[in-house]
């Protein structure tokens, strides 16, 4: 155990980690020269192409330092916001961290909240600034300011470049000589964390795990401690480039293990492993279960592909713990599933793996968050979707869920960035100068209003020079009315939504309008309406195809038209009430990135 360490990498989105992993690997002779290429942890294509790491990705790398061999294990992290969890999960596993800063860019947002979750495992942390190759990188700012931050010494702080392989033998022999070896006893009864699965659709769910006490043998009968299922250990092994299969895993190390579980819904992310003959006495402590804020409906595009997609679902949660889903019923679109994200980025990502890996074509609904509904009868209970929504005379008041958010930027953008703050429902608590070029603001939102396109907003104002974090407070009062659309006298519920009242307007008449230019024009008039209960507060209407009856009429006397005209007059008020409204499949995805989108004609 002398010889392990374990340590993730952390850093804001876009500082260099997934580049800072290649350059270990190749420095350590981990990957052959024939294996190089970038991004070489990402193992999912949508990461590649959007260049960001959805997905915690663990490797073991071998070093001699001294004439002594060390086993390096590296966890690669998520950058994003959306996927903090995944960090916090890594950092279960590990006794340190190296925490990228981007010299061009200096200590952002995600920064300082990843750094938070190390610090409060007791992580050793290795600052490390990143790019100082680039002609606009500013070193020596960027170094007072992690001296501010972490409040340690010049020399502790590394520099490298990692697109050009600068610096990497220094930061391999900080981790060895910085980070603490795993601590743990191998000769206690079995106990590890599990900090990941995977589905492996010929072996069953693959389980990675890291042992805290004891050891781990192929053959082992072992106990899940949270369900107490057993199962036999068919293998186990550590991770390279390709798994390396093990007969037997020692305390502190980290590696994987199958043992033909099939039922992707027995394993739990965080859940304790441990021998079934000689179990531990306790579970591991620490390990936070997420909950998801963000809900929106799934629905299959095919409705035979429903147990396809169940399945689908279920594989996806196991290798993403902070999924969660529900069956729903819609009117519109049939069965599906109430799906919970940790925000609108993870939900996309989570709509293109069930098309990619799955083949599964999915129509989502307009998102929400929980809201807690009191009722006069003094019941209380989360709603996060609109057709849970009780009755106006039954409910006594609704709370929405409230967020802490960090902004941190320069201070020629302060003015412009309150502002969008305040539009958005902010409450501002503080301004602090981190350093002399940096401020940070510290805002309370409601959720729902940073969900869809603020930190694009954001973004757009301070010119790329803001970056934006937040944490969960508390449900607190507000004013929430549900939206419905109404289409040709019918309900829609896959439109319906839950919204501030100060915004329904706006809301209602985007979607309203957005909907107009969608749905094809039909044999008779359609009326698009929002309503919120049966107060109608917004309508487009879709005008008819007409057809020219009268065209066969060369001459006569004009009662002949009239007669015609009324006969139409009559067939299309008889058509409108009987006929039935065919809404394009494409129309719900399309009402939902539109829905996103700011329209300034709409909101004037």
């Amino acid at each position: 155990m002398n010889n392990i360490r374990n340590f993730c990498i952390i850093a804001h989105i876009d500082h260099g980690k997934s580049t800072l992993a290649d350059r270990l690997l190749e420095f350590t002779k981990t990957i052959s020269i024939k294996e190089k290429k970038n991004q070489l942890l990402d193992s999912l294509e949508i990461e590649r192409e959007r260049g960001i790491t959805i997905k915690s990705h663990p490797i073991q790398m071998e070093y001699k330092y001294k004439n002594k061999k060390y086993l390096l294990n590296l966890i690669d992290t998520p950058g994003h916001v959306d996927f903090t969890y995944e960090v916090s999960r890594s950092i279960s596993a590990c006794e340190g961290a190296l925490l990228i800063i981007d010299a061009t860019k200096s200590i952002q947002s995600q920064t300082i909240s990843n750094l938070e979750l190390a610090l409060a495992s007791n992580l050793t942390i290795i600052p490390i600034i990143n790019k100082i190759d680039l002609p606009y990188s500013n070193i020596e700012l960027v170094k007072l300011e992690i001296i501010e931050l972490l409040n340690c010494q010049k020399n502790d702080i590394l520099c490298t470049s990692a697109k050009k392989g600068i610096g990497i033998k220094s930061i391999i022999d900080s981790i060895i000589k910085k980070i603490p070896s795993p601590k743990g006893d191998i000769n206690l009864p079995l106990q590890a964390i599990i900090f990941d699965s995977i589905y492996n659709p010929f072996r069953g769910v693959q389980t990675y795990f890291r042992i805290k006490n004891g050891m781990l043998k192929t053959g082992q009968k072992i106990k899940f401690m949270s369900t107490n299922i057993v199962y036999n250990v068919e293998e186990i092994g550590i991770f390279k480039l390709k798994n390396l299969k093990q007969k037997i895993i020692h305390a502190g190390n980290v590696g994987y293990l199958i043992a033909g579980i099939k039922n992707p819904s027995e394993i739990k992310v965080g859940d304790t492993l441990t021998d079934a003959i000689n179990p531990a006495k306790n579970p591991i402590e620490g390990f936070e279960e997420v909950k998801p804020m963000l809900f929106a409906g799934f629905f299959p595009l095919k409705k035979e592909k429903y147990e396809e997609f169940r399945f689908s679902l279920e594989k996806l949660s196991l290798n993403d713990s902070s999924l969660s889903f529900t069956p729903e019923t819609s009117y519109a679109l049939g069965s599906g599933f109430r799906c919970g994200f940790l925000g609108l980025l993870h939900m996309e990502i989570i709509k293109e793996r069930l098309e990619r890996e799955y083949n599964i074509d999915v129509i989502p609904t307009i998102p929400n968050v929980h809201y807690k509904v009191f009722l006069k009868n003094n019941l209380n209970f989360l709603i996060n979707n609109p057709s849970d929504f009780p009755e106006k005379n039954k409910l006594e008041k609704i709370e929405e869920p409230y967020i802490r958010a960090n902004i941190i930027t320069i201070p020629q953008f302060i003015g412009k960035i309150i502002q969008l703050c305040i539009e958005k429902r902010g409450i501002i608590m503080n301004q602090t100068y981190i350093t002399k070029t940096r401020v940070e603001l510290i805002f309370e939102f409601p959720f729902s209003e940073i969900i869809f396109d603020f930190y694009d907003q954001l973004k757009t104002i301070s010119k790329g020079y803001a970056s934006f974090d937040y944490s969960h407070l508390e449900y607190r009062k507000s004013d929430i009315v549900k939206i419905e659309i109404i289409i040709n006298g019918k309900i829609v519920d896959a439109f319906s939504t839950l919204v501030h009242r100060t915004n329904s307007f706006l809301i209602g008449k985007k979607i309203c309008y957005n909907l107009s230019k969608i749905i094809p024009k039909h044999q008779f008039e359609i009326p698009i309406q929002a309503s919120i209960g049966k107060k109608i507060i917004y309508r487009e209407t879709i005008k008819s195809l007409r057809k020219n009856v009268i065209s066969k009429c060369y001459g006569g006397d004009f009662t002949r038209k009239r007669k015609l005209l009324e006969k139409q007059k009559k067939g299309k008020k008889k058509m409108k009430t009987f006929g039935k409204v065919e809404i394009p499949k494409s129309a719900f995805l399309s009402i939902l990135k539109s829905s996103l989108k700011k329209n300034k004609y709409l909101e004037k």
